[in-house]
């Protein structure tokens, strides 16, 4: 067993959040970023690469999350690594994504955090602030097993944490995928309904979408599931909050209009199932039968849609704010992180590398449809010209490299504020109030979480 740490930070975590990370403060007290110092022998190197080191046998622990579909592509990339490295030999565990946060915390509070695990972006900032996040940036500037510059530049930023705000400062984690949220449609009814897709050079708008779904709405078939809440706000140029990340701004005209017409989709236009039919069948798997002609969808859906649809379907970009021209999507990622206490440092960093850029890997992940590639000459080059639908691979990408944004809640420290928000949101969807109520309604018990969350960030610095 690893020698457990304690430390001020954990103690504050402890007090202020009410977990137990008792083993959270390895940081240098003068260092408001959160990150651990880590002398210089154990630092990784190029001079010591674990490919280098065979007489050395090295068993690394490593814990993730996952369907059976995933933990089948990991064990195949992780079988991968241990035959390029044959001196270390890589111990998987698989926990449920829902336990998976309490799992880390008790292990980390026993001193038996695994050398290598996921990281969910959510978790990011907690984890980095209690110092239980090995800093990646000295091994990612000075590595030779992959180019920092092929990789989506959103998809690693995201992982950097400053003390303030993602997106700077310290890397604490490697991007094990990277998940684009388009829209997919029905080929088969769009053809029946006589409606030619947008394209990349004329998109449609809200109201283009509208009409589309009305015309595809036909009996038990909808034109529609719901519309991202985040394409429409973010793309009318609003926000749940505002640039600081202290202040809820949903009460923001641009706001209240976005969330309306995504509520006015099924309340008002009926394109949409209503919230007891969408319980009754999900909008996925009325897509997934032939009744629903547009969805999000995110690229892990893939493999699904090759193996289960029995008609034609491809992607499209999310539609343009009528009101500013722009478009905007949540993109979404999970990390690769070491544990700043690891044994076995080195390999542990050779194996988030592996399994985030190594060719193989990446090209085993997109061929058995589980993300888009980490790479991007991969990603527009084999990937893009795989025979395999979707036909427009480029509307995955054009989220990736374009219009894409990290979650609102994804950047604050906590994301209570975040469910309160959406806890009655089915109340407009509706039609029971108007956004704009609701919005009114839901200002003061918002800000006092984010309030909170804000606290909680401050306390630990």
């Amino acid at each position: 067993m690893r020698k457990m740490r304690k430390g001020i930070t954990a103690l504050v975590l402890v007090v202020v959040m009410g977990i137990s990370m008792l083993a959270g403060c390895g940081s240098n007290e003068e260092d408001n970023t959160g990150s651990t110092e880590i002398s210089n022998d154990q630092t990784p190197n190029q001079e010591t690469q674990s490919g280098d080191t065979a007489e050395e046998q090295v068993t690394l622990n490593f814990m993730g999350w996952g369907n059976d579909s995933e933990v089948a592509t990991f064990q195949a990339m992780i079988d991968a690594y241990e035959e390029k490295y044959p001196n270390v030999s890589v111990e998987y565990t698989v926990v449920p994504d829902g336990d998976f946060d309490t799992k880390m915390q008790n292990m980390i509070a026993a001193g038996e955090q695994p050398d290598a695990f996921y990281c969910g972006i959510d978790n990011v900032m907690k984890y980095a602030a209690t110092g239980n996040l090995y800093d990646l940036s000295s091994y990612v500037e000075n590595n030779d097993l992959f180019d920092v510059d092929n990789v989506w530049e959103n998809a690693i930023n995201i992982y950097r944490y400053n003390g303030s705000s993602l997106g700077d400062g310290p890397l604490y984690a490697l991007p094990k995928d990277v998940s684009a949220f388009s829209v997919v449609y029905n080929k088969d009814l769009f053809d029946a309904a006589g409606i030619t897709p947008p394209t990349e050079e004329n998109p449609w708008d809200w109201n283009d979408y509208l009409e589309a779904a009305q015309k595809l709405t036909d009996g038990d078939v909808y034109g529609t599931a719901m519309y991202s809440m985040e394409s429409a706000v973010w793309s009318n140029g609003a926000n749940w909050l505002d640039d600081s990340l202290a202040n809820v701004a949903f009460t923001d005209p641009k706001f209240v209009e976005a969330f309306q017409f995504v509520a006015d989709l099924r309340c008002k236009y009926h394109v949409a199932p209503s919230s007891s039919e969408e319980t009754s069948l999900s909008s996925y798997d009325r897509f997934m039968q032939g009744k629903l002609g547009m969805m999000g969808v995110g690229s892990w859906a893939q493999a699904d849609l090759w193996n289960n649809c029995d008609f034609e379907w491809d992607l499209m970009d999310w539609p343009v704010s009528p009101g500013t021209g722009e478009k905007a999507v949540w993109f979404g990622s999970a990390g690769l992180a070491v544990s700043p206490e690891s044994e076995h440092l080195q390999e542990a960093c050779d194996l988030i590398a592996f399994l985030a850029f190594n060719e193989e890997a990446q090209r085993t992940s997109y061929t058995t449809g589980m993300s888009v590639p980490t790479l991007k000459d991969m990603a527009y080059g084999e990937y893009t010209e795989m025979d395999k639908a979707p036909a427009n691979k480029k509307a995955f990408l054009n989220v990736l490299e374009d219009y894409g944004r990290l979650a609102t809640q994804s950047r604050t420290f906590n994301q209570e504020w975040w469910s309160e928000f959406n806890s009655g949101v089915e109340a407009v969807y509706n039609g029971e109030m108007t956004a704009q109520e609701y919005c009114d309604s839901m200002v003061e018990s918002v800000q006092a979480l984010l309030n909170k969350s804000v606290e909680q960030q401050e306390a630990l610095k």
